[in-house]
């Protein structure tokens, strides 16, 4: 009967050299596993908690429901109007934080909400239209 030969050490494999290799390997993946739990902890960049953009902001509560309420016309314009023309033009209306996270939506939705097409925006094409009732 022939005996087989480890390619290691030219020995017989024992007993003693099987369970160093199951401890080696199972060492291994021990660390693997805690590695990627450790990964799985870390908090992508995008989840820091958000600081008030003012003092004023922090003491005001959130809309119900947890969502933020949309600024009225007024705010908007009061906020984005530089030139102080009463108007949001396209510039004012893209250099807005909110325009600058998608520019082409923003693009588009500034051409869906001049109605009247003369490249900038009254308080009338701000304000949401009221919503007519399902019957």
């Amino acid at each position: 009967m022939a005996t087989q030969i480890c390619a290691f050490n030219q020995t017989k494999p024992t007993q003693k050299t099987h369970m160093k290799a199951i401890t080696s390997i199972l060492s291994i993946l021990a660390l693997a596993a805690t590695l990627n739990a450790a990964e799985g902890d870390k908090k992508p960049e995008g989840d820091a908690p958000k600081k008030p953009a003012a003092e004023g902001d922090a003491k005001k509560p959130a809309a119900e429901g947890g969502k933020k309420k949309a600024p009225s016309a007024e705010e908007l314009i009061k906020k984005l109007d530089k030139d102080g023309n009463g108007s949001l033009s396209k510039e004012e209306y893209l250099a807005s934080p909110q325009a600058k996270k998608d520019s082409a939506k923003a693009e588009e939705r500034f051409g869906k909400m001049d109605k009247d097409k003369n490249g900038s925006l009254s308080k009338e094409e701000l304000t949401p239209k009221p919503k007519k009732d399902a019957k």
